[in-house]
């Protein structure tokens, strides 16, 4: 058996397979109705502004330290640091990915379910979003019905990594992500034709400053992060299948804006569709299992549209835990030295039956409580709100601290050189960036996430605050760099 290690066989793959890990539930579920709810294009602008301030600089500066060692997070810390507490970090990466996981099939596979559910007809006695709750809550409520989706998916999962990188990963990338996009654009399509879609485009994109408060712009801050997969070691170990021919600054952008632009088709595609069948935009979450079934109770040709959309999600959600599981793997293969089909198998059933209580959270375990919440909030809250954000942050403070800057150009350059040569100051931006703006927006997006920071933020009338904020996080990291450098 060949120890060699596998690289992407091209960048699109690259490109298509890590926009892929970018794309998940959170672009069609999440940022259609956190835009809607927080002024629409006035949240849109908003949360651009923090891709680039915290989303693009990280992104970057993951994917590098994973092509710089051809490891996973583990590994990867492990051969630039040697110090256990960064070899802690990295373990955060594959930790995250291994709860995420858990908890994302289950999700997911909702997303199954209704396509089957689509299929037999059963959103056309939808005449309300009251009616289509209950149908919801109904099929929640059933242990069987989700554990059998949560399976599947599972399964489908497995199936793609189990086949490896380029012949699973890169090649299903290289299908699911045009099929992805094909489904989005028909469904924008059919919404912007429908009768009354110029209510829902207005409703999107034009501007409302006076709905942007200090709430709002956390709530961006925080999609940004989370939105391109950051901080749960996903883009690490697929810029370690990256060789130094490989462009890093322009690839990180190129799966920036794949991500953006996803998202922004998904919201006018909902919308439009919301308002031309005179539902509700504002119903938050249950805007997709909620509402969306009823529209397209209402809409012509309805039953095929729902299946379009439904596909559309259940791809997007399944790009993302492929990534998440190759997480996982990577780590076996590189630190234990497993073969790759093992370690797919044992710990994608592993997270398979992790996932079962989160499954059984919405059912027979719903008042099974640890902490005054269910296994599913729990396992979404140590993720999501201290995990992905602390892996992030420490990232940032890694590569802008603690590598040094001078080895940290010379393999950021790789691949770049003509970029460099041309725009010099480009690497002196991202420096900046991720040395001092990225570690306090992660820092501010942590304490909002755990519940330290919103009551404080809310109600700050000057800039002092913040201003302490700044200059307290950089006279820390100044204090480690030079403990380190000792």
């Amino acid at each position: 058996m060949s120890n060699q290690r596998e690289h992407w066989g091209s960048k699109a793959g690259f490109i298509l397979a890590a926009a892929g890990s970018a794309i998940g539930l959170g672009n069609i579920w999440k940022f259609p109705y956190i835009a809607g709810e927080n002024g629409g294009a006035a949240f849109i602008f908003v949360y651009l502004i923090c891709i680039a301030l915290i989303g693009l600089p990280v992104l970057i500066a993951e994917i590098l330290i994973g092509r710089t060692t051809q490891r996973n997070p583990v590994g990867a810390f492990k051969k630039l640091s040697g110090k256990p507490f960064w070899i802690i970090i990295g373990s955060i990466g594959v930790m995250a990915g291994f709860i995420i996981l858990s908890f994302y099939t289950v999700i997911a596979g909702w997303s199954i379910g209704y396509i089957v559910e689509a299929l037999k007809g059963s959103f056309s006695q939808f005449a309300d979003p009251k009616v289509s709750s209950d149908y919801f809550n109904n099929l929640v409520g059933n242990a069987g019905w989700v554990l059998s989706y949560h399976t599947l998916f599972s399964l489908l999962t497995m199936g793609v990594v189990y086949a490896g990188v380029n012949k699973g990963i890169e090649n299903g990338s290289k299908i699911m992500m045009p099929v992805l996009f094909i489904l989005l654009i028909i469904l924008v399509i059919r919404g912007i034709t429908l009768p009354g879609a110029e209510k829902g485009l207005a409703f999107f994109w034009s501007p409302d400053w006076s709905k942007i408060t200090g709430q709002s712009v956390l709530i961006a801050l925080g999609h940004a992060f989370f939105t391109i997969s950051l901080g749960m070691g996903a883009m690490m170990t697929y810029g370690s299948y990256l060789s130094d021919k490989d462009n890093i600054p322009i690839a990180s952008l190129q799966i920036v804006f794949l991500d953006t632009l996803i998202a922004l088709l998904a919201g006018i595609a909902i919308f439009t569709s919301v308002f031309a069948m005179g539902q509700d935009p504002a119903v938050g979450p249950g805007l997709i299992f909620h509402t969306l079934p009823v529209v397209f109770a209402k809409m012509p040709g309805g039953v095929i549209f729902a299946v379009l959309f439904f596909l559309l999600l259940t791809l997007a959600a399944l790009t993302s835990a492929i990534s998440l599981l190759e997480v996982v793997v990577a780590y076996f293969v590189d630190e234990r030295k497993w073969p790759r089909h093992k370690a797919v198998i044992v710990f994608g059933f592993v997270t398979l039956l992790i996932g079962v209580p989160s499954a059984l959270s919405f059912n027979v375990m719903s008042d099974v409580l640890f902490f005054g919440h269910t296994w599913f909030d729990n396992a979404d809250f140590l993720a999501s709100n201290i995990l992905l954000p602390g892996g992030g942050l420490f990232i940032s403070i890694f590569v802008g601290w603690v590598w040094g800057f001078d080895k940290v150009y010379i393999e950021l350059k790789k691949g770049s050189e003509t970029l460099f040569e041309k725009h010099p100051r480009i690497i002196l931006g991202w420096k900046i960036f991720l040395k001092y703006v990225s570690p306090v927006m992660i820092m501010i997006v942590f304490l909002h996430s755990i519940g330290l920071l919103e009551s404080a933020i809310l109600q700050i009338r000057t800039n002092w605050v913040m201003i302490s904020l700044i200059v307290t996080v950089i006279y820390l990291f100044i204090n480690l760099k030079m403990r380190n450098n000792k």
